[in-house]
């Protein structure tokens, strides 16, 4: 993929070095694109050096090719990290006074633009309107991260982390032209990872949750525009970085779960869903030693746990949407190995009607299935009056996020706008 890389003129520039090298290193081609402030952080050999590009940042240079309108039809891709508040200002006015905003205007490609600025910066009201025109005129906008800024400041404005930007920029690439639900205004809780039971201070009893899939979800929630709660267990894979559309929770235990799913439906604000992605454990022990077990060299036998059950946190949100405490749609998931009775998809629906959820994703698990791989094959299942309809989707867990999104938003009648390209 041939993709250029814009960079405006703010100190988060050296991250974009970063950024080009992950995608020189996946194999695509990158076109360095730096404005002429950009520059001043980071020098054209930096740019020229990692690409095996030339640095223009004129249309009157390469004036022969017609350079902004040869890059923009040859581009499967623009992704301008960082851009500033003026950079997107002349964006929105339609501006093109240097290469990289004309360019930009004649790209019909994914655009995507990665702010960073300075939190007063970003919440002024006229960048406000200005990245509420680009979204509306079809751009991605990747919500700034909240972080320390230059100086001592604090606070959102920071460049998202390359990783997570170039994330979302192939995510835009492969969904460009798909109509997509916009769930701006929608605020959704999701949770991911696997709980984990105190035995004594060091043992616990767990599961092999990566917490990909919860993960995936919550991130492509937020990038079609929802304020997405993550309630967070272990996971195998680092976290996302918060931002204003994804704020995040850390819990270990089943019950540190519940309660933390209760509050965010209970906080007075209304969650239009709850996907629970979570693999939560069924049992804990009754009693957690205050410290660690120890093995009697004179006894032949392991200690006795006892075991308690824990909650079965969807169904009590089931009961509690039935008395009338809360209106979400509900999501729930299933690993299923599948018996020598019973199939997976056969498990699963059984399992949709006794858990009384609105949808019901049920994974086929096993040692090499699902577990922190990247792929994964699904069934959606969903009651719809005394009918249960299914789905399946086989692709990455992106695929599968992205999926279930349409579906969700097509329950919570929930318009779609076609993506950029």
């Amino acid at each position: 993929m041939r993709i250029i890389l814009g960079i405006g003129g703010g100190i988060a520039a050296y991250k974009a070095a970063m950024l080009l090298r992950l995608f020189t290193e996946q194999g695509h081609d990158v076109v360095p694109m730096p404005t002429r402030s950009a520059l001043r952080f980071v020098g054209e050999p930096t740019w020229e050096a990692l690409s095996g590009h030339p640095v223009n940042t004129s249309v009157f240079e390469d004036v022969e090719s017609v350079n902004h309108v040869r890059q923009a039809e040859r581009a499967d891709l623009v992704v301008v990290a960082p851009a500033t508040a003026d950079l997107m200002a002349r964006v929105v006015g339609g501006r093109a006074d240097d290469l990289l905003s004309a360019t930009i205007l004649t790209a019909t490609c994914p655009v995507v633009f990665a702010p960073a600025m300075h939190t007063q910066m970003w919440e002024n009201p006229a960048t406000r309107r200005n990245v509420a025109q680009l979204r509306e005129d079809g751009y991605t906008v990747i919500d700034p991260a909240v972080g320390r800024l230059t100086g001592h400041d604090s606070g959102a404005g920071r460049l998202p982390d390359p990783r997570e930007i170039y994330r979302r920029a192939l995510a835009a690439a492969s969904s460009a032209g798909a109509a997509l639900p916009d769930l701006t205004g929608c605020r959704l809780v999701v949770t991911a990872g696997g709980t984990r039971e105190a035995l004594d201070p060091v043992r616990y009893l767990g599961n092999r949750s990566s917490g990909k899939q919860g993960i995936a979800i919550a991130q492509a929630a937020a990038d079609l525009g929802a304020s997405v709660e993550l309630i967070l267990a272990h996971t195998e894979v680092s976290a996302p970085e918060g931002s204003e559309k994804l704020r995040i929770r850390r819990v270990s235990s089943a019950l540190e779960l519940e309660n933390a799913v209760g509050e965010a439906l209970g906080d007075g604000r209304s969650v239009d869903g709850v996907i629970m992605t979570a693999a939560v454990a069924d049992f804990r022990p009754r009693s957690v030693a205050v410290s660690k077990i120890k093995k009697d060299p004179s006894a032949d036998d392991a200690p006795t746990l006892e075991l308690v059950r824990n909650p079965d946190i969807l169904r009590g949100l089931v009961e509690a949407k039935s008395r009338g405490e809360h209106g979400a749609f509900l999501v729930g998931f299933a690993a299923e190995t599948g018996s020598e009775d019973h199939t997976v998809a056969e498990l699963g629906e059984s399992k949709l009607v006794s858990k009384g959820a609105d949808m019901l994703v049920v994974n086929e698990v096993g040692t090499d299935l699902v577990f922190g791989q990247d792929q994964t094959a699904a069934t959606i299942l969903v009651r719809e009056a005394e009918e249960i309809r299914s789905e399946a989707v086989v692709g990455t867990k992106i695929d599968l996020a992205r999926r279930l999104m349409t579906r969700v938003a097509s329950h919570l009648n929930i318009g779609s706008r076609t993506a950029r390209g």
